[in-house]
């Protein structure tokens, strides 16, 4: 296996796993890494970000195995369980279906770096608007939202689908607008995670499965990996930072990476993808 390779694969996997559930684009930030790298075709870049997603996806329901097994073993007795289990199919819906009609189209005319950076300033400016409002919390736990919370929640989802708005933030952000607590929001934002990005990445490598080589092998497992325990590691640590701060540090990084991006294309630092 090639050494360089490697270390790319490496670096997307740490990407990846870092920002997939934190409010600033993982998607957005594998697009910039990859062409900063010039890491593999972009075909085969776009089939690896997809299979690493699903690592990032297996730390989540690591983190949450206890809860997850509680709810699915506890549909037919439980109303709790059974509850949480429905809002987070609600809240799926919107943005599978419109993944599936305007997917395609997304890819080809926004996944681009300046896209991107212009979509990292956007979503920043509203997460600053977002955390200047007065936060009147609703809803303490994610087990207490209601079924119009959780289809409100998948309507903000759905603007993640410009690349660099982040899913994360998109679902987190909405859901503190909505009236839920930022430990509800977030971890429905985790939950919601599952369904959405494991159907997403199924979806993907199935369409792209002829893409799938031998000599990827190695690299495809060396991403898993990485963004498997970046992803847990983001994950505790969110959980963590949530309780005591706010969102506008996210906020800030955002913008100041948009900005440096754009710069850098305007002066000719980088040689960005168009």
């Amino acid at each position: 296996m090639d050494a360089v390779l490697l270390v790319k694969a490496l670096i997307m996997g740490i990407v990846e796993g870092l920002t997939e559930f934190l409010p600033i684009s993982s998607t957005g930030h594998l697009i910039l890494a990859g062409d900063l790298l010039k890491f593999l075709e972009k075909d085969q870049r776009d089939l690896f970000e997809v299979f690493i997603q699903l690592g990032a996806i297996l730390a989540v329901v690591w983190e949450y195995r206890h809860k997850l097994i509680h709810v699915l073993t506890g549909l037919r007795g439980d109303a709790v369980a059974r509850g949480l289990f429905l809002n987070v199919m609600i809240a799926f819906v919107p943005a599978a279906v419109l993944g599936v009609i305007l997917g395609d189209a997304i890819k080809a005319r926004l996944f681009a770096p300046i896209p991107v950076a212009i979509a990292f300033i956007a979503g920043g400016l509203v997460i600053l608007w977002a955390e200047r409002r007065q936060h009147v919390v609703r809803v303490a736990e994610a087990e207490g939202m209601s079924r119009m919370d959780a289809l409100k929640v998948g309507l903000a989802q759905c603007l993640a689908l410009v690349p660099g708005t982040s899913r994360a933030g998109a679902s987190i952000i909405g859901g503190l607008l909505f009236g839920l607590s930022r430990k509800a929001a977030t971890e429905f934002s985790f939950f919601l995670a599952i369904p959405t990005l494991g159907a997403a990445s199924l979806y993907d490598l199935y369409k792209h499965r002829s893409l799938l080589e031998a000599h990827l092998t190695g690299l495809l497992i060396a991403g898993f990996v990485m963004s498997f325990v970046c992803a847990l590691l983001a994950v505790r640590a969110l959980l963590r930072y949530i309780s005591r701060h706010d969102f506008t540090v996210f906020a800030w990084y955002r913008i100041a990476f948009g900005a440096l991006v754009l710069l850098t294309a305007y002066l000719g630092i980088v040689s960005w993808s168009r």
